[in-house]
């Protein structure tokens, strides 16, 4: 089912997220960013929740690993 009303952020939030999917590495200024995004408006809705859930589940299980500064 595809929903209809994704909020802006959500959009925004997913477009950060598969920037790192694509590159396989993130910053940590590219990481706080992304979670900046999903709670600048104090509200996480469903659509940014699973986001970060599998996001963080792909740095857990080293999809996407962290830069060495």
């Amino acid at each position: 089912m595809i929903q209809k009303n994704i909020s802006k952020s959500a959009l925004k939030l997913r477009e950060q997220i598969e920037i790192a999917i694509k590159d396989g590495y993130i910053s940590r200024d590219e990481y706080d960013s992304i979670i900046h995004i999903a709670t600048e408006d104090n509200v996480i809705d469903k659509f940014e929740e699973a986001l970060l859930k599998e996001f963080h589940q792909m740095i857990y299980d080293k999809t996407i690993k962290f830069k060495k500064s």
